[in-house]
Order: structure tokens, then sequence, then C-alpha cells
């Protein structure tokens, strides 16, 4: 396992971000970056969208306001790709049993690390990751799972959505554009989740358009509305 530091600017103080490679597969690493919180109150193990490549991701939803997670009290860990998948991860690699073995393996070390309750957050192609996990590895492992923007239309239906069984918190805007995240698709979506309790759709209005509307600086990516939605979620996960 391999460990690299990387110091980080959050909330005008100095703290530090550790790159850690956890051995998943045969031949494989698949690299996680942890912000650890001295006692933390839970643990968040974030999947960004996109093709999942962290060095691109800076604009992501989930890598945007990951300070704010780290402000509520909770470990913040940022999924990458793995040792395989320089480029990026495909939809069909996110639902895949290997991605379930690497997420198995990453959330292994973190609970290695802390015994508070361990949540997976996904945003658009990262739901599909977040569902897999939750789905693959469940409990005593993993609390709950929490969606956003989940791509209905874009893979979403190709993980086992009625394997969860665990809390889970849908998130997704009603002026959502993108054609592969529907707001119209989650009900009936959020109905195959046969197994999950409990289970809760938290649907949102707004925000700004600066990008294409399937990438992260729009309603998608929940820009200009991020105080609104991310408080919702740190108080659910802390609620349940």
């Amino acid at each position: 396992m391999k460990v690299f530091a990387i110091w980080l600017l959050l909330i005008g103080s100095a703290i530090a971000q550790e790159r850690v490679d956890v051995q998943s597969r045969p031949g494989v690493t698949q690299p996680v970056y942890i912000t650890a919180a001295a006692s933390p109150r839970a643990t968040v193990l974030l999947f960004p969208g996109a093709a999942g490549v962290y060095e691109h991701s800076r604009n992501n939803f989930l890598v945007r306001v990951a300070p704010q997670f780290s402000a509520a009290g909770m470990t913040v860990a940022v999924f990458d790709t793995p040792s395989d998948h320089p480029n990026g991860m495909g939809q069909p690699f996110r639902a895949s049993a290997q991605h379930g073995t690497d997420i198995a393996a990453v959330v292994a070390l973190l609970k290695s690390r802390s015994s508070a309750p361990l949540w997976l957050v996904g945003t658009s192609n990262g739901s599909i990751s977040a569902a897999e996990g939750a789905a693959v590895v469940g409990r005593p492992g993993i609390a709950g799972v929490v969606l956003t923007s989940s791509v209905w239309q874009g893979g979403m239906l190709s993980t086992p959505l009625g394997q969860i069984r665990l809390p889970v918190l849908v998130v997704h805007n009603h002026d959502d554009g993108c054609r592969f995240s529907p707001f119209g698709d989650t009900a009936s979506s959020m109905a195959l989740m046969t197994q999950a309790s409990p289970k809760e759709l938290l649907a949102v209005s707004g925000g700004s358009l600066r990008s294409d509307p399937c990438q992260a600086l729009s309603p998608h990516g929940y820009y200009g509305i991020e105080n609104q939605v991310v408080p919702s979620i740190i108080a659910w996960i802390q609620a349940h």
C-alpha cells in the first residue's frame, strides 16, 4: 500500500489529504484520496461523475462540496479510477463485479481506520458506483447511500437496485436538463429499490447553467444551489 501526503487549504487552515493506493485486485491498485477528521462523526466515500478521474474532477459537484462534509466533522474519501482504467471508468465498468471488488477494498481500508458509520455518496455516473457498492458490499461495512443526479437513462438501471438493503437518500433536481437523468424517471426507479429502508427523495429546484446540461456547472451539478443541497444531505446522514 502506497501513501502520498498532499496538502490542501480548507476553511482557512491547512489539512492533510492522503492518497492511498489499495491493492484491490491481482495486479490492480485502487487510489483513494482521504481527508481525515480527528474524531469523525461519519465517513463519506464520494464517487464523482463523468469518467471519475480525480484530477479532472475539480468542478464536479461532490469534489466542490467536499469541504462542507469535512466542516461537519466527517472524514472525506474521494474514489479515483483504478490502475487498469487510468483514462476513466465507463458506465458498464461502474456496474461490474470488478468495480464492486475495488469498492469493497476501499471500504475495508476506511473501516480499518475508523469505526464511524460509512456512507457512499455518488453523483451522475458516480451514482452507478455508489449503488453498485451499496448492493454488493452492504452491511456491516456500509451504513447507507446517497444517490444524486442519478443517470436513470445512462446505466443506473444496470445496477442491482433491488438488492440494496440500506437507508437510501435520492437527491434530484426538478430542473436537471441532462437527458440521462430526467427527474420524471426518479419515482419509478426508486420503486425498484424494494428492500431499501428508509428510502427518501430530496427534490430540489434551481441552479445556474454554465456548462453542458450533463456536466457539473449546471442544475445537474447543483451549481449555485450547493448550500441548499449539501446541508440537507449532511443532516440526513446524521439522522440515520
